[in-house]
């Protein structure tokens, strides 16, 4: 278990913490291992590369620091990053101009296309101003709906064409009773059309249970069949529960100049992603999360493999329920003072979004 930042805090005293903190920030500026000479320049205090050196070998003994490879600097440690983050990062405001790059693409995003193009945009964004892979996790939850509507695909199966009020558009499959007229799947889909307005698919499927005598004694037996087995298969569909998982600016974190180990394990993070693996607990860890939470290296299972660093915010829906978490990927020598706050910042304008969305539906 790592020490809490207190712990740090009180072994160190005010000079090694200035000389921790400008390592780490040298480090974070160039991703170089940083030497005792150049560090002492970079001090206000008037110290000599041997007592800088001293320091150094404080904070190598407490963990902080280490030499990579053979390396005559020194570099922070997971550890060393860890405390830094908590104790000593100092986040400012997002300027001006990317402010308004966010809120411009991404209201630009909510006007002309769904949930899946807002957040899509979203990711792209901060891969583009991280220089990192952008990742954005929602949940897949029920939408609330607008319309429905079947389309037939042959004798045994039609397409559910499923419209929420957010603009989210989603086709899934159903089976068709046999015998099943063309009139009937009409018929089937206006009835379920107007029970399903403002509501979820399982609300829906719950107030056909509520009314079913006196609302479907107008349908017959085939069109009740596919209304009723219909809503439960689509209610209950598997994909439903998983979440969607959307990362753009892969190549930020894959070169040609990787080692080839570095290359399969950041490759196996982006398989990871993509098959879900870890991606609900993610969520949930989000839900009792309050706002920007920052994982180094191996804090987190998803990641630890990369040796990846992973800025992440919660965004939430019209009800201020938590649905999705957005961040970015990157090296662990991410610029933190400029990127949580871009990140934060972006969750809070697609949680803005997705209200305003739901208001016009």
């Amino acid at each position: 278990m790592p020490k809490p930042p207190e712990e740090f805090l009180t072994a160190l005293n005010a000079r090694s913490q200035d000389i921790f903190k400008k390592l780490v920030e040298r480090y974070l500026e160039t991703g170089e291992p940083v030497g005792s000479r150049n560090l002492s320049r970079m001090l206000d205090l008037s110290l000599s590369p041997a007592s800088v050196r001293n320091v150094m070998a404080d904070l190598e003994e407490l963990g902080l620091i280490a030499a990579p490879h053979t390396s005559a600097g020194r570099a922070p440690t997971q550890l060393g990053l860890r405390f830094f983050v908590d104790a000593m990062l100092e986040v400012g405001a997002v300027d001006e101009r990317e402010r308004k790059e966010i809120s411009k693409h991404i209201e630009g995003s909510a006007q002309a296309g769904g949930l899946e193009d807002l957040l899509t945009e979203a990711s792209q964004l901060l891969s583009g101003l991280s220089h990192g892979a952008g990742v954005v996790i929602a949940t897949k939850s029920d939408m609330v709906l607008k319309h429905i509507e079947f389309v037939r695909l042959d004798s045994f199966r039609a397409m559910a064409v499923l419209v929420g009020q957010d603009g989210q558009v989603e086709n899934r499959i159903v089976p068709l009773p046999p015998g099943l007229t063309a009139s009937a799947l009409t018929q089937a889909g206006n009835y379920l059309a107007n029970l399903v307005v403002g509501r979820t698919l399982r609300e829906a499927r719950a107030a056909l249970k509520q009314q079913r005598a006196e609302q479907m004694s107008e349908l017959d037996e085939l069109t009740r069949k596919l209304v009723e087995e219909g809503l439960a298969t689509l209610s209950t569909n598997s994909d439903s529960v998983l979440p969607t998982v959307i990362v753009r600016g892969r190549a930020n974190l894959i070169n040609a100049t990787m080692e080839s180990d570095d290359l399969t394990r950041m490759r196996q993070l982006f398989d990871e992603l993509e098959s879900k693996d870890g991606l609900i607990e993610l969520l949930g860890d989000a839900e009792t999360a309050q706002g920007v939470r920052i994982f180094i290296g191996s804090e987190n299972k998803l990641f630890s493999l990369s040796g990846s660093s992973v800025i992440l915010s919660p965004y939430k829906d019209a009800n201020d329920k938590v649905v999705g978490v957005l961040g970015v990927i990157g090296p662990t020598r991410l610029n933190y003072a400029r990127i949580v706050p871009v990140v934060d910042y972006t969750a809070n304008v697609i949680s803005t979004m997705m209200a305003r969305k739901a208001r016009q539906g």
